[in-house]
């Protein structure tokens, strides 16, 4: 697996990959009754991520409700390089070669140990909201948005919750510099619309076709 350390700000990275993550674990039939519960939530908010995208409603609480959805679906997707990481034995970070190795160790261990604590705590508070919002709005008609909202922060929490557990105690890292991050980061304070070009070259030359959308998301 390979991982980029990509650079959002002054001394500030976010990791970033486009593996995929795997969909198919929790429907596994012998797995316990949580694994089988978050697969079920995960199936069904994936439904609902569709219905929110091709949604025709233009009712006012309907696209107020869609609008939540598709903004949580990005949330939850830039999470993904830590749900890629719950398996890995072993992964390559690519930094920008301005930095050296034991920089780029610092920030990867720096990044993994503030995950690992924020989605921990996240997960608590979500799961305690999940289990009361769902009898709670258990009679409203049609999808209950609100439960399913939480469902899968708790979904999602608890993947990038195992993934950077993994990745600080199991997973053997090696580092490569890469010239592309480097000058990836001297676009950060960089207009959006004058670095576009020069951005959507990089992440092409770096085969990540989604990475300046992230980056646009994340850079400050």
């Amino acid at each position: 697996m390979i991982v980029y350390l990509v650079p959002t700000g002054r001394s500030r990275f976010e990791l970033y990959s486009e593996a995929q993550a795997d969909s198919g674990e929790a429907s596994a039939a012998g797995e316990g009754f949580i694994r089988r519960w978050m697969h079920r939530a995960a199936v069904q908010w994936n439904d609902m991520v569709e219905r929110a995208r091709k949604s025709e409603d233009n009712s006012a609480f309907a696209r107020w409700r869609d609008r939540i959805v598709c903004r949580l679906a990005e949330s939850i997707a830039e999470q993904r390089t830590l749900w890629a990481l719950r398996h890995a034995q072993s992964a390559t970070v690519k930094f920008p070669s301005t930095l050296t190795v034991a920089e780029a160790q610092a920030a990867l261990q720096s990044i993994l140990l503030r995950a690992r604590r924020h989605h921990g705590r996240w997960l608590c508070v979500d799961l305690v909201i999940t289990c009361i919002t769902g009898p709670l709005f258990f009679f409203v008609p049609g999808p209950n948005v609100v439960s399913w909202y939480f469902a899968f922060r708790t979904v999602g929490h608890w993947q990038s919750w195992r993934g950077a557990r993994q990745a600080l105690t199991v997973t053997v890292w090696t580092f490569e510099p890469c010239d592309a991050l480097a000058e990836l980061g001297s676009l950060v304070h960089v207009a959006r619309s004058t670095r576009a070009s020069r951005v959507a070259e990089i992440a092409a030359g770096l085969n990540l076709p989604r990475l300046s959308a992230f980056f646009d998301r994340v850079a400050v």
